[in-house]
């Protein structure tokens, strides 16, 4: 354990040591796991997932997410943590990990742990540590709440698969979208050693699936799956070869989620790109956007850029410029397009899309009905017809449609009306659906809905 000394720090310098050191780490999502607590134990996986919180350059984060130790025998160009720099040096011991964790929830803080780590003298013995303090949390202090862990490449097999077997989600992170792009700042690292961790924890997921479904008290491997994580800009690649990679991660090892990070200017290095517009956050946010639509849209990467357009457009999200690029399909009627063109419209997304399906089967919808079941009509009414009408009078046109999506003031005309009443719109984003509709709204318009039918009968 010599490697774990570090001149005495106190338990609270060494926290935020290494939650500094931990901030590059994507965790922006929820945790994907429905396991109850026993009772036994503290704590649970209900749907809720980890807490969150956002640092100061933006990024949701959870709020307990650590670095085992920020000791690494890695020389990477853009980690902060590599071996080459002059920083301060700590880890925690197994103990201590436990005591935060421990504490931190019974205070509320928190709801789960999100662990990555440097490399102590190799990535075996560094999970093995991991693995130490992750069982002690599991089998010591009984703690039963969400868990994640970033595998590290290269560790052995066995740690791997035992580690699998007490936590909720595990990941590995690619680093870099290609091969190229490694050995020239990860040199260190190879794609080899980075897939096949991951291909070992799918095939456990696999496994542990087909056992439940014999065995309904069978131990579970990584139930909330595994994800990985890519820097973005420290490579030339475009973003076309970016969601590439991220569609084929998703068809080979099914994963849950890849996360994109910015990269930052941390280090002085002639291999690493300058930024003097400081971290491409844009090209993070549409690769995001993007990926939302490859995972719940039905978009492929093919249909959202090519090697002839490589990159998103930095005016319009992914979807508005998909549809701008084919306005043959529209005007869609919205009381006859299939549910899969349905959530190819600007302003409908999954949850509005299936309460348009479900409420046109008892009565035609106007742009009324389709306000109150979330659509984003700012954005929709350009692609759309009720009852073969358009909201009002506009050219489908890419230069007519893109200056109004634009405007940031844009307002339908004063002249709509509606029942009598003029219509009022709100701004959403792109994947912002639901939230700002009560369900008791929802129910009225679809009684009223079923009304109108039944009187027409």
């Amino acid at each position: 354990m010599e490697y774990l000394k570090d001149g005495g720090l106190s338990l609270m310098e060494k926290l935020n040591i290494l939650t500094d050191s931990a901030k590059y780490d994507v965790a922006c999502t929820s945790s994907g796991s429905e396991r109850r607590g026993s009772g036994n134990g503290m704590g649970n996986t209900i749907s809720g997932g980890i807490c969150h919180s956002f640092a100061g350059d933006g990024r949701c984060i959870s709020l307990l997410k650590v670095l085992f130790t920020n000791h690494c025998v890695y020389d990477c160009k853009y980690c902060i943590n590599r071996r080459s720099n002059d920083v301060r040096r700590t880890a925690f011991t197994p103990d201590e990990l436990c005591e935060l964790t421990m504490n931190f929830y019974r205070r509320n803080y928190i709801e789960g742990l999100f662990l990555s780590s440097g490399i102590i003298k190799n990535p075996t013995y560094t999970m093995e540590l991991i693995y130490a303090a992750v069982w002690k949390l599991r089998h010591v202090h009984k703690f039963e709440g969400y868990i994640h862990v970033k595998a590290i490449p290269g560790a052995d097999e066995l740690v791997i698969q035992k580690l699998g077997m007490i936590v909720d989600r595990m990941s590995v992170n690619l680093e870099l979208p290609t091969a190229e792009g490694l050995r020239n700042l990860a040199p260190n690292k190879t794609r080899e050693t980075i897939l096949k961790p991951m291909r070992q924890i799918q095939n456990g997921i696999i496994q542990s699936k087909n056992e439940l479904v014999l065995y309904k008290r069978a131990p579970q491997f990584a139930p909330a799956g595994q994800s990985t994580q890519m820097i973005v800009g420290a490579t030339p690649e475009n973003d076309y070869h970016i969601v590439s990679v991220a569609e084929a991660l998703y068809q080979k090892f099914g994963l849950k989620r890849v996360f994109y990070s910015a990269y930052v200017d941390v280090n002085e290095d002639k291999d690493l790109p300058a930024l003097p517009g400081g971290p491409p956050l844009l090209r993070e946010h549409r690769l995001y956007q993007a990926d939302f639509l490859m995972r719940f849209y039905g978009f492929a990467a093919k249909e959202l850029l090519s090697e002839s357009k490589p990159n998103f457009n930095v005016l319009l999200d992914p979807k508005c410029d998909w549809a701008l690029r084919h306005l043959e399909l529209f005007p869609m009627e919205i009381n006859r397009v299939s549910y899969k063109m349905l959530l190819r419209i600007p302003g409908i997304g999954v949850k509005s899309a299936q309460r348009i399906v479900a409420a046109r089967r008892m009565a035609n919808l106007d742009f009324e009905h389709l306000k109150k079941l979330g659509v984003v009509l700012k954005r929709a009414l350009y692609f759309i017809t009720c009852n073969g009408k358009m909201m009002y009078r506009t050219k489908i046109e890419e230069d007519y449609i893109m200056r109004n999506l634009l405007l940031t003031d844009h307002k339908a005309p004063a002249n709509i009306v509606v029942n009598g009443q003029e219509m009022t719109y709100k701004q959403m984003s792109l994947f912002d659906d639901v939230g700002f509709y009560q369900k008791e709204e929802r129910f009225r318009v679809l009684e009223e809905l079923h009304s109108s039918k039944v009187s027409g009968l």
